[in-house]
């Protein structure tokens, strides 16, 4: 059964450390590819069939969104998601909604060339200050949108939007999937320069042309775009999702123990891995297989973060607990999400040497073991860090709330379970 996104219960991961994980885990599409797909949806009256989809909170938020548009949208809840967005009657989507997803801002440019106007609440999900609205609306204007009078992100395109040429101020993901999009409804060809190159960006890219749009430039800093229509509906299996496969392995090596994470790509997974390795991890790629091995992790001078092909920032909360158990010194410098690492200070109340140099740094010594203590889900990768933290401390801990973490790890306690952690879960009071 499909979850509801606007029922808000509270629960919380009660888990009893020190169990090995061992077996294998199968990760589901990219979450961070799923949100711009059906976003994408919009543009074509004809109906889009999505694979692989993962089943997790995100998706169903952005499934409601577009039904409140006018789309029919089934099977949310599942791995097969089809959308029909033959009739689109609002161009306001759920304020409400909009509240708990960051991605609902890539509705704005297929709402624009399908209705020219869009109104958008301001939207929400993990650092909604960070994540500012400034790059849109740089990228929309530079095609033909302007301002108009409402609450939050008021735009309309009256005359359709045009092809412009655009150089972003920064190489923003959704920034530059939301140029691609509106690229996409514009007559003429596009040119978007300072492009993010992550694997989403290329998969958007790519369901695009299968809609019959020419594009150019997919995974370089320049992506240039040939839009109008028609465009056909699109059948499409998503990409494994790596930032997924990264986590069960970092919680794998946590625990002492083994696991087989199958479903992501050895491309997509090389920064991670690579990392991993510097860091004496033993493990092994093959193809759509990551294989992990009990290890005895050391410290390494410095792990920075990057844009697409460096070090994802998706990534540090899950690294820096792994350095608690490593052997030695490790600087672990995120220059583009603070409060990630302001989240982790709680694992100093496990027993951590940690020391938070400045908003972006954190110095973690090591190794320490942890002790259990309620811990504080403060954004979906930290609280999956501490998660990870909690299976691999002695005694018990509560994380919560689960639902922060539910939004991009499907059926997560059952997973956890099948690899032989002791989890259950409660209400938080």
């Amino acid at each position: 059964m499909a979850h509801d996104p606007r029922q808000e219960s509270k629960t919380r991961l009660v888990v009893e450390g020190g169990r090995r994980l061992t077996g294998r885990v199968d990760v589901e599409g990219n979450k961070n590819a799923a949100l711009p797909l059906l976003a994408a949806c919009l543009l074509t009256d004809e109906p889009c069939e999505l694979t692989n989809v993962p089943r997790i909170r995100d998706v169903a938020v952005m499934g409601e969104l577009l039904r409140g548009l006018g789309a029919s949208v089934t099977g949310l809840g599942t791995t097969t998601v089809r959308v029909e967005c033959r009739r689109i009657t609002h161009d306001e989507p759920d304020a409400r909604l909009v509240g708990q997803l960051r991605g609902s801002v890539l509705l704005v440019g297929p709402l624009l060339g399908r209705l020219g106007r869009a109104r958008l609440a301001p939207p929400g999900g993990d650092f909604p200050g960070r994540r500012t609205f400034s790059v849109h609306r740089q990228a929309l204007g530079a095609m033909g949108a302007r301002e108009a009078s409402g609450a939050g992100h008021a735009l309309e395109a009256p005359d359709g939007l045009r092809a412009a040429s655009v150089y972003l101020t920064e190489a923003s993901v959704t920034g530059t999937e939301t140029a691609i999009l509106a690229a996409a409804a514009a007559d003429g060809t596009s040119e978007v320069r300072h492009a993010a190159c992550e694997p989403h960006v290329v998969e958007l890219c790519e369901f695009l042309g299968r809609m019959g749009l020419a594009i150019e430039g997919a995974g370089t800093p320049t992506v240039r775009v040939t839009g109008g229509a028609p465009r056909a509906g699109v059948r499409h299996r998503l990409r494994g999702d790596y930032i997924e496969a990264g986590s069960w392995a970092v919680a794998a090596v946590l625990t002492g123990g083994e696991v087989e994470v199958a479903g992501a790509s050895g491309a997509d997974l090389e920064p991670v891995v690579s990392v991993l390795r510097r860091m004496e991890v033993q493990c092994e790629v093959d193809g759509d297989h990551l294989r992990v091995h009990a290890s005895k992790p050391r410290g390494i001078r410095q792990i920075t973060t990057a844009p697409w092909p460096g070090f994802p920032s998706d990534m540090v909360s899950l690294v820096t607990v792994l350095a608690t158990h490593a052997e030695g010194r490790t600087l672990i410098h995120d220059w583009m999400y603070e409060l990630r690492l302001f989240a982790l200070e709680q694992l100093s109340g496990m027993g951590a040497d940690l020391f938070l140099c400045d908003p972006h740094r954190i110095i973690v010594t090591g190794p320490r073991p942890l002790q259990g203590r309620n811990l504080d889900t403060r954004d979906l990768r930290s609280g999956m860090a501490l998660i990870a933290a909690a299976l691999a401390a002695r005694g018990e801990s509560r994380v919560g709330p689960l639902e922060t973490v539910e939004r991009g790890y499907a059926d997560l306690v059952a997973r956890l379970r099948a690899l032989g952690a002791q989890v259950s879960v409660e209400a938080d009071p």
